[in-house]
């Protein structure tokens, strides 16, 4: 009777033991972090999939804010515990605004490509500024740039239905990445190789030039790609952005992309530069996100569902799921951006 009652005994504790275990468990403490993120990210970290993964693994939620990658490091940081811009030249100047972050790592990358219509590509490739390999369009960044410099018109290119000039629109380079980007990538072009603190005075007028003709500037990638898909060729005929961007829109608009698949291309420039997108640990409580982050799974969703480049897709063997021809398998063609201190002058003569 004894040992029975002691059994039971063993068995109670036990249930509790576990009833208890759940119980905390459960109510496992979970961390907001609070940080500033570049728009192109955003879907991204509202992906369920991601957020559960976050939250169930890490116990971490992350509340953000948009903001241009150049505008975040300059941004009141009170309160925030991460900065999470688009490539590694923001993190050179938060070193030089505020010193060495916590931790920074880079977690995310894209190529910066353009983006436009079929009739453009194939004016531009009968002009010998485009080229197609294996059905992935290419653009001659020398030809491209000499192009907009000699003030060629669309008609020029064989394009009479549109109005004015070759240009790329883009976003303001003193406040977004991908502008700021492509800003660097022209200057690499004009300098006939990488734009340093020796070569960059010489060619800061032509760039000024070329930028002055673009007029109205939006802030932000992802506002210049939907007005890119929403205001057609005549409004937007040519712009740059990021690959991830119409990888992820394929996915997330399925029976849009099947209406416009016909007439979107993508060209990546050649040669290109790599969006790196850096997470900057404020605090120790933001450091969290790094390893959030990179976990395995987060980094197959960030290719699968939003077009991002990670370290285990970098060369992707199959791209068939976005349902996207012309995507290069591999980015061979890619230049360094020029340093931080070149960029900042750059982004001061671009003012």
């Amino acid at each position: 009777m004894k040992t029975k009652l002691a059994g039971l005994g063993i068995l109670a504790i036990v249930i509790i033991a576990a009833a208890a275990y759940a119980l905390f468990s459960g109510r496992q403490t979970v961390t907001e972090i609070s940080g500033f993120v570049g728009g192109e990210k955003i879907g991204l970290l509202e992906d369920e999939e991601v957020q559960q993964i976050f939250e169930q693994k890490y116990h971490l939620t992350i509340d953000y804010a948009r903001a241009g990658s150049i505008d975040m490091i300059s941004a009141d940081l009170t309160g925030r515990n991460f900065l999470f811009p688009s490539n590694q030249t923001a993190l050179e100047l938060y070193e030089q605004a505020h010193g060495e972050p916590v931790q920074s790592e880079i977690v995310l990358n894209t190529p910066i490509v353009l983006y436009t219509r079929k009739a453009v590509a194939d004016a531009l490739a009968a002009e010998g500024i485009a080229a197609i390999t294996d059905d992935v369009y290419y653009v001659d960044m020398a030809k491209l740039t000499e192009c907009i410099e000699s003030d060629r018109s669309w008609a020029d290119v064989g394009l009479p239905q549109l109005y004015g000039n070759v240009s790329v629109g883009t976003t303001d380079p003193t406040k977004s990445n991908s502008g700021n980007m492509f800003a660097g990538l022209l200057a690499n072009t004009l300098c006939g190789g990488v734009a340093d603190e020796s070569t960059v005075d010489t060619i800061l007028p032509r760039l000024q030039s070329i930028f002055q003709k673009l007029g109205y500037m939006e802030s932000s990638s992802s506002d210049i790609f939907d007005q890119f898909l929403k205001t057609g060729m005549g409004a937007k005929p040519l712009i740059a952005g990021y690959e991830s961007q119409l990888l992820e829109f394929a996915v997330e608009n399925p029976d849009t992309w099947e209406q416009v698949k016909e007439d979107i291309v993508m060209l990546y420039p050649t040669p290109t530069v790599w969006s790196s997108h850096v997470y900057i640990a404020l605090d120790e409580t933001g450091t969290a996100g790094i390893d959030a982050l990179l976990d395995e799974d987060v980094q197959r969703l960030a290719w699968e569902k939003h077009g991002f480049r990670t370290g285990l897709y970098d060369a992707p063997a199959d791209v068939g799921h976005f349902g996207v021809t012309g995507i290069a398998e591999e980015i061979t063609q890619v230049a360094p951006m020029p340093d931080a201190l070149t960029m900042e002058r750059i982004i001061e003569a671009l003012s």
